[in-house]
């Protein structure tokens, strides 16, 4: 065939599977070579460039696992994909740790191979394009954040479940989303999920769907929120709050690709990549038996931390302006400057809240700020709140609670003002110390009427 074509190399000892592999990819407009032990795999690989390697995990002279080892040292840029008996879970995770992209399972489902060749020869050879795409969006330049765009650039070009880590606020849905931006799922949906905000009744028929009449209630046809995902990815934030009785359930469709909607009589596939996220610690969830541990080994082949912010130092300076640039758009004014004093009382504070602490503490600072310039006087800072220097890494267990305490206190200003001006904004704005348009984005965040 044509060096147009891409081109797949093929590891297997059977005759009758090269061939049949090999007629599918050809008409699939591929251009397949066929090898039958690790050391001819080696041999083509250091030979030429391919753009998918296909292994067997049984060969004369190895196993599919050394080859998916020595191709991450020797050729890194080619990703490879593993056959393995049907229901060998334990090989196929091991194969995923060690870098493989995915892997299919015998017998051959020749349509679940197509899926799987197509998503593979859409990765991008060049990671620097990749790591571009994120420096636009993970902003900052400390080892810390340039360490997680590098994992990011990795786990993008494999198909295995990833597991978010990191305290609240830090970004971790972010990451998510990178991580699906910037691999071959990318023009499929992206799907979140807060998994501790689905009431428990109701969680199974938001996650897999429900036929019409399957209960009470159910008066039409629902597609789940793993079927919206198709082809894509389905992110499951704060999957800790996952009941035990859908910790099972997730399993299963993990290992058999299978969802049966409420109702429904048969089993439907799905193509997902599942990513996930916590705040909490994980292996004491299992250790105390709130989270089922072989579900934590399927979700948890690879792990992927983000750093507090109080770990990224000057980083912390160039998310500000970010988002000081984001909310002076939002409320229709100059952008305003942060004086030097400012800066300083930023870089001195831990933020237990992170990245989502910055923002609620800038927001304020920009409605309270009375000329173009935010000063230390400004920024309102938890106080007694110790310096970055002097803070472990912990969990923020009280973020949250702090920004909603902050927020509150906000919105009751305002609704009191605007009662004792008897809803006259202009006048409530001068009574508040704000602009008149500071205030109008107030009352359209808090939703008051």
């Amino acid at each position: 065939m044509s060096d147009r074509f891409p081109t797949v190399l093929v590891v297997d000892d059977e005759p009758d599977i090269r061939e049949l592999l090999a007629i599918t990819l050809e008409r699939m407009d591929v251009d397949p070579s066929t090898v039958e032990s690790v050391e001819d795999a080696k041999s083509r690989l250091l030979e030429r460039r391919y753009d998918l390697c296909l292994t067997d995990m049984r060969l004369p002279d190895g196993d599919g696992l050394e080859l998916v080892a020595w191709i991450q040292d020797h050729a890194p840029d080619v990703p490879v994909a593993v056959i393995t008996a049907h229901g060998n879970v334990e090989l196929a995770v091991r194969a995923l740790k060690l870098g493989a992209f995915d892997f299919v399972s015998k017998p051959l489902d020749l349509a679940d191979l197509r899926k799987l060749v197509s998503s593979a020869l859409k990765l991008k050879s060049d990671l620097e394009d990749t790591l571009v795409l994120q420096g636009n969006r993970l902003l900052g330049d400390s080892e810390a954040i340039k360490r997680v765009r590098e994992l990011i650039a990795k786990v993008a070009r494999s198909q295995a479940p990833v597991h978010i880590c990191g305290e609240s606020g830090t970004g971790k849905e972010l990451v998510a989303h990178l991580i699906h931006d910037s691999g071959p799922r990318a023009d499929f949906p992206f799907v979140p999920v807060n998994c501790g905000a689905i009431p428990t009744e109701l969680m199974e028929s938001e996650f897999f769907g429900h036929h019409k009449g399957s209960f009470t209630g159910a008066v039409t046809d629902k597609v789940g929120l793993m079927q919206s995902a198709e082809g894509g990815t389905l992110f499951l934030d704060e999957i800790a709050d996952l009941p035990l009785h859908m910790q099972v359930k997730l399993l299963r469709v993990i290992q058999e690709r299978n969802v049966r909607p409420i109702g429904a009589t048969e089993e439907i596939p799905v193509d997902i990549r599942i990513l996930s996220a916590t705040h909490k610690n994980l292996e004491q969830e299992v250790a105390e038996g709130r989270f089922r541990e072989d579900l934590y080994y399927r979700i948890n082949v690879i792990e992927l931390p983000v750093p507090p912010l109080r770990e990224r130092g000057k980083d912390v300076l160039v998310l500000a302006k970010h988002l000081l640039k984001r909310q002076a758009r939002a409320m229709q004014m100059a952008l305003p400057e942060l004086t030097a004093d400012a800066e300083q009382s930023l870089l001195a504070y831990h933020f237990p809240g992170n990245v989502r602490e910055l923002e609620n503490v800038l927001e304020r600072a920009i409605t309270l700020a009375s000329d173009a310039q935010i000063s230390a006087s400004d920024i309102k800072l938890r106080s007694g709140a110790p310096a970055t220097s002097q803070v472990a890494a912990s969990p923020a267990a009280a973020a949250g609670a702090l920004g909603q305490q902050l927020e509150g206190m906000e919105r009751e200003a305002i609704v009191q003002a605007l009662e004792q001006t008897r809803y006259n904004k202009t006048k409530a704005a001068k009574l508040l110390g704000i602009s008149f348009r500071a205030l109008r984005y107030r009352i359209k965040k808090f939703g008051i009427e």
